[in-house]
């Protein structure tokens, strides 16, 4: 830590707290020691220490009355009798955060101490991402100051310096990319590519040679060689998202490059080593696709070294107004003008029932933004219904249009309240990219 971690040292015995001074201070840590329990307790009620270490049993003032009053920061390391396991225990449930046996092992002792700084530490860095998510600063992108959220913040900072697999599940539209792209700018790969993926948008046939590239002539319209996207992210992080799309016989050449980190382009006889952190992201469950034999059990187990499952929206509801907030600071920019929302419209919003969870929020806000003149979004502007709204207005205009005319219709709409973005037209239609491509061709309107 930046600052000397403060430490305070009880002991009625003089011996005993000489000797761990002496070998806490060689580790660079502000000690101070007291023989006398009551003078500890006064030093206690006055100063701030990271970490006590109290002998339990002392005249006057026991170890346990130290526990009960210590700052609720600070972290309390009992001293107890050689196999009290009673006391032990009983210190535990107050409140301590270990405690050893005495007579004690200096090098398990110092282990234990250990463990208390990078607590310490890990505490420090995670009260900085609750003030800065609480003051409505996205964490990467992400927003939300909930119980639930600090532990998705809490895995991140613990994994992301660990170059192993991760995978992320959560149900759509729970910021699993968001995700993603935090473990990969928090790691020492951030300056390296980040390289994402949606199995499910590449048709079957294609997904192989856009995992490991191919030569030209590989295949009929192969025109020029190409890297896959293993190859793109050398050095980097590749994010293959929706994973348990991928077709099975593809899953055994994905395992072997796993297994090994070497990948060779369809059509050529070279193999190529990558270095790559594979992050992965799925809103099924894949423990019930490998029992009906739709994913490879050891494939699962290479792609999840650790693994992590967001929270929907419907369990951080109190994350709702921040992440209001940050949506309507988003589409003001879009829109090129201010947007706010009432009290009795974010009420509206809370208690609602997000089957599509952020994204369905975002594209309530999004459709409530436009049919709010002035900016204003009060609940006469919020349909929690999808899309009904427009679909009604088509409706009354469609004058016995057909229902391909209609539909056709209502995407150029949906196209023109995205600004032509594809990606976001997709998500507010409720299908993926590949069957927009399919219908905007079927309509000649590509």
């Amino acid at each position: 830590m930046a600052e000397a971690v403060k430490v305070l040292v009880v002991d009625d015995e003089e011996n005993s707290t000489n000797l761990l001074r002496k070998v806490l201070v060689k580790k660079g840590l502000d000690v101070t020691e007291e023989n006398n329990s009551v003078a500890a307790k006064k030093l206690i009620e006055d100063n701030y220490f990271d970490i006590i270490i109290s002998d339990l049993q002392m005249p006057e003032v026991s170890g346990m009355d130290l526990l009960k009053i210590k700052n609720k920061d600070s972290l309390f390391i009992m001293i107890t009798g050689y196999g009290s396991v009673t006391s032990a225990v009983e210190s535990m449930k107050n409140g301590a955060y270990d405690y050893v046996n005495k007579p004690f092992n200096l090098e398990e002792f110092m282990l234990k101490v250990d463990k208390a700084i990078d607590k310490l530490q890990m505490t420090k860095e995670l009260n900085s991402m609750k003030s800065m998510v609480t003051e409505k600063e996205p964490y990467f992108g992400i927003v939300g100051s909930s119980k639930a959220m600090i532990e998705v913040y809490d895995f991140i900072e613990r994994t992301a310096r660990v170059n192993v697999n991760v995978l992320i599940q959560g149900q759509s539209g729970t910021g699993k990319e968001l995700v993603a792209r935090a473990l990969h700018f928090n790691s020492e790969r951030k300056n390296r590519p980040f390289v994402p993926i949606n199995c499910s948008a590449i048709p079957e046939n294609l997904l192989e040679s856009e995992l490991f590239g191919h030569t030209k002539g590989a295949f009929t319209g192969a025109t020029e060689s190409q890297k896959g996207v293993f190859e793109q992210a050398n050095g980097g992080t590749l994010f293959l998202d929706e994973i348990a799309e991928m077709p099975y016989a593809l899953q055994a050449k994905l395992l072997r490059v796993l297994e090994n980190w070497e990948i060779k382009p369809l059509g050529s006889d070279n193999i190529k080593k990558v270095d790559v952190r594979l992050i992965s992201a799925t809103n099924q469950n894949i423990r019930s696709l490998i029992s009906s034999k739709n994913f490879r059990e050891d494939l699962f187990y290479r792609i999840s070294t650790v693994s992590v499952s967001l929270p929907p929206l419907n369990d951080r509801i109190s994350d709702i107004p921040a992440l209001t907030n940050f949506i309507l600071n988003s589409l003001s920019k879009k829109l090129g003008r201010e947007l706010s929302v009432t009290t009795e419209a974010l009420s509206m919003l809370m208690k609602h029932n997000y089957k599509g969870n952020i994204r369905e929020l975002e594209n309530i806000l999004e459709q409530s933004a436009i049919t709010a003149q002035k900016g204003i979004i009060d609940v006469k502007h919020i349909t929690t219904n999808g899309d009904r709204s427009y679909f009604e207005d088509y409706i009354n205009e469609s004058n016995g249009v057909s229902l391909k005319e209609l539909e056709k219709k209502y995407i150029l709409k949906v196209l023109e309240i995205s600004g032509g973005n594809k990606k976001r037209t997709a998500e507010i239609l409720g299908i993926d990219r590949k069957t927009l491509y399919n219908k905007l061709s079927e309509f000649n309107m590509e």
